[in-house]
């Protein structure tokens, strides 16, 4: 239960943070509550202005509020799911449409659509709490090689004793016996058995750990060899600290991918930098979105052939979608920068996991 209460806890942190990013509030007036919990509202409790109508004509926000645990539980709900019922709008565009969705949003059209940055952090905290919750994550319990020699030592040591009392067992017996028989038997399997601990105590002596062993001598960068001595003593903490930091700084991802974006339309000046911003942060969430539905798509056995194909086709296809219509290009502009995208993807995930690294080894 643990890990389900943290991955729910993290889906309405996700929601909320993602709430306060998409409305960000200017002030707040002195509040006059009631004894039922509601609001005394003469001025809007937002911004001060005076109150004409259900809602500030300055803010917009409501004038009539409560302060009940109804209330809180409603927002509760309310902010962690719902987006404020923008989802429901936001989400067909960016699945089916993604270069209209994009190319509204950045020509103005805000207060249909749920924000981009606003998507991303719930899709990124949904796509964390979904993870845990089915038990999809790299292993963080890494034995060391010592560790290894250790335990085979000890359970070879333990095989050796059973075959010794076995053999015993057999020279006091009468040869030819149903239990002399048996007991032949046994020993032969005993026998077999420290042959392979032997096999694997040679094997694991002469191979090497990839998560530490290949991590050897010393860069001179006191930081780096402090970082390279931690992957060395304690890999499995390492590793946790590389999925705690990628949930913490996914949103590099964004700044990260600009620059390259800004690479396929370098000649054409119409396109800002905030363009690609856009276009980069709700194509994240949209991936982000599309991986929780293969992972519960794999989870629940479902045939191989349908989530092998989500992946391979729907990817490329909605960037392709996306920067048609985003950049309003010709079909053959968007798939000669398709392709060099395809490629600066792979640098860009490349270039990301070696931050979470660097980050790591500090």
């Amino acid at each position: 239960m643990g890990e389900i209460d943290e991955a729910v806890g993290t889906v309405v942190e996700g929601g909320l943070f993602a709430r306060a990013v998409d409305r960000a509030n200017a002030g707040h007036a002195p509040i006059q509550p009631t004894e039922k919990g509601h609001f005394v509202e003469t001025a809007c409790l937002n911004c001060g202005s005076a109150l004409a109508g259900p809602y500030c004509q300055q803010c917009g926000q409501k004038a009539h509020l409560h302060r009940t645990l109804g209330a809180f539980l409603h927002d509760l709900l309310h902010g962690a799911l719902h987006f404020e019922g923008k989802t429901w709008r936001t989400l067909p565009e960016l699945a089916f449409r993604p270069g209209r969705l994009t190319r509204r949003y950045i020509e103005g059209e805000r207060r249909k659509f749920v924000s981009p940055m606003a998507l991303f952090l719930f899709s990124i905290f949904l796509m964390f709490a979904v993870f845990q919750i089915i038990g999809i994550s790299p292993p963080t319990d890494l034995p060391s090689k010592t560790a290894m020699q250790t335990g085979l030592t000890k359970l070879r040591a333990e095989t050796e004793a059973s075959r010794d009392a076995l053999a015993t067992e057999l020279s006091a017996m009468e040869e030819g016996s149903e239990d002399f028989q048996l007991t032949e038997r046994e020993l032969a399997e005993a026998q077999k058995s420290l042959d392979t601990l032997m096999n694997a105590e040679e094997a694991v002596s002469e191979a090497t750990n990839p998560a530490t062993d290949n991590i050897t001598g010393e860069t001179g960068w006191a930081w780096l060899d402090k970082g390279l001595e931690k992957w060395r003593t304690n890999p499995s903490l390492m590793i946790y600290k590389m999925q705690a930091n990628g949930y913490k700084f996914s949103w590099m991802l964004i700044p990260i991918s600009i620059p390259f974006v800004w690479l396929l339309f370098a000649w054409r000046r119409k396109f800002k930098a905030y363009d690609h911003a856009i276009f980069v942060t709700y194509s994240i969430a949209f991936m982000s979105l599309l991986f929780i539905a293969v992972s519960l798509l794999i989870k629940s056995d479902a045939p191989e052939w349908l989530w092998r194909s989500m992946i391979a086709f729907i990817p490329p296809i909605h960037i392709y979608k996306q920067l048609r219509g985003t950049y309003e290009l010709s079909r053959f502009s968007a798939i000669w920068r398709l392709l060099v995208l395809s490629i600066f993807i792979i640098v860009v995930l490349v270039l990301f996991v070696q931050l979470i690294l660097l980050i790591g080894a500090l």
